[in-house]
């Protein structure tokens, strides 16, 4: 095989297997070529990630050791996707009953879900994260274009129970914006005792939802190592009950009235 097609093939290979350490024995078998030129191929590999900001090639030594791809991108390429995200849901159109946005053009775009995913698991790497965890619905896309890119699986809350589960555990939880008890179940296979999960939902109000999963990740003694949310509601800051999150999106103000929507970056960018 030419070197050129190698390239490509590795190159390939490498972005569709995320966060999975691989051998170099792997490739030498894979493309029939010696360590030394399947080192030096990576190398070129990692240098036009870096270059393109796609991500970096990771390097662990030992026998045990071999390459990983860190899916990562940059903080110029993130500032005009969410720009574009900001100006699309800007429509007045858009404006539904209660202060909320019709998006679900929005996460039914899989492009669009692939870059969000992209940014979220960019901010996420490093954390070791075993499952994402979101609650139906409209979180579900989003947390798959997450999972897509740590390369670990997607864990759905529900409102009610399916048989299709086998047995749940289940809690009641107050609605951080209407007050409300509600309740959320999860099967009882779902997640490891242990578990290091990353929560991802669609909207943020006050944030009961994502208090609720969080209560019952405890019930599973797992461990919340960051919460995600594509957009988060300005006017809920006062009695929100998460604090630590990462939103790409703030809607500051709508203004059904006037048909005015104000959407800004949220606090992605933020150390």
């Amino acid at each position: 095989m030419k070197r050129s097609d190698r390239l490509v093939a590795m190159t390939s290979f490498l972005i569709e297997h995320p966060m999975e350490l691989i051998s170099l024995p792997h490739f030498s078998d894979k493309y029939g070529a010696a360590k030394s030129s399947i080192s030096e191929d990576l190398a070129i590999i990692h240098r036009m990630f870096e270059q393109n900001g796609t991500g970096y090639l990771q390097s662990i030594s030992g026998a045990a050791g071999g390459v990983k791809f860190i899916p990562q991108t940059n903080d110029t390429y993130s500032s005009k996707f969410i720009d574009h995200l900001c100006k699309e849901l800007e429509d007045p159109s858009r404006i539904l009953p209660g202060g909320y946005l019709f998006m679900s053009d929005v996460l039914g775009n899989p492009a669009t879900v692939r870059n969000i995913g992209r940014l979220f698991a960019s901010k996420f790497a490093d954390l070791e994260i075993d499952s994402i965890i979101t609650v139906a619905t409209k979180g579900i896309p989003l947390a798959y274009g997450v999972a897509s890119f740590l390369n670990v699986p997607v864990i759905i809350v529900r409102r009610d129970p399916k048989v299709t589960e086998g047995s749940t555990v289940s809690i009641n939880y107050v609605s951080g914006s209407s007050k409300k008890i509600q309740t959320m179940v999860l099967s009882k296979r779902s997640i490891k005792e242990g578990e290091n999960v990353c929560i991802i939902d669609d909207f943020m109000k006050a944030g009961g939802t994502i208090n609720g999963m969080k209560s019952l990740l405890e019930e599973f003694q797992a461990n919340v190592k960051a919460i995600g949310v594509l957009a988060e509601a300005e006017d809920e800051e006062e009695d929100r009950v998460v604090d630590q999150y990462v939103s790409l999106l703030q809607i500051k103000n709508v203004d059904a009235a006037n048909g005015k929507i104000e959407v800004v970056k949220g606090n992605y960018f933020n150390d």
